[in-house]
């Protein structure tokens, strides 16, 4: 998939070689929007459902936080444009299903099951890309999500 050549990115690699990249540039907006960026409000109420959820399910936001603030900010998106938070880091043939059938709405079936989060926004303590933190800043993710 060719890169874009600047915008918000984030990389990041998991346990079992799986790569989680996010380019808010080249997303398709199936709302038809003129700004793929959402509103500080929505990634408000995104941040917070993250820092309870993380706090209750006692996982870890990844060490490299940019990757929290890029995934928080891309359910921020979904939430938005779709009405729920669609994981954004995953690839949908029909994103508006997908956000009605549920499966991957944050959090997905995965994450409730067995504590696998494809988007290492969710992490256990012993997953070597676990921080140590739990609660993010809404300055925090708005300074990351374009780093």
């Amino acid at each position: 998939r060719p890169a874009a050549a600047s915008g918000p990115r984030s990389r990041a690699r998991g346990g079992s070689d799986d790569v989680v990249e996010l380019d808010f540039d080249n997303m398709e907006d199936p709302a038809g929007a003129d700004s793929m960026e959402p509103e500080e409000k929505t990634i408000e109420t995104m941040r917070k459902f993250s820092n309870q959820y993380a706090r209750v399910t006692d996982t870890y936001f990844c060490s490299d936080l940019s990757v929290a603030a890029v995934v928080v900010t891309g359910l921020a998106h979904h939430k938005e444009t779709l009405g729920a938070p669609l994981c954004p880091c995953r690839h949908y043939e029909d994103k508006e299903r997908e956000a009605k059938n549920g499966y991957w709405n944050c959090p997905c079936v995965p994450m409730r099951e067995r504590h696998e989060c494809h988007c290492m926004l969710f992490l256990e303590k012993d997953n070597v890309f676990a921080s140590e933190v739990q609660h993010l800043e809404l300055e925090d993710i708005l300074k990351l999500k374009n780093t």
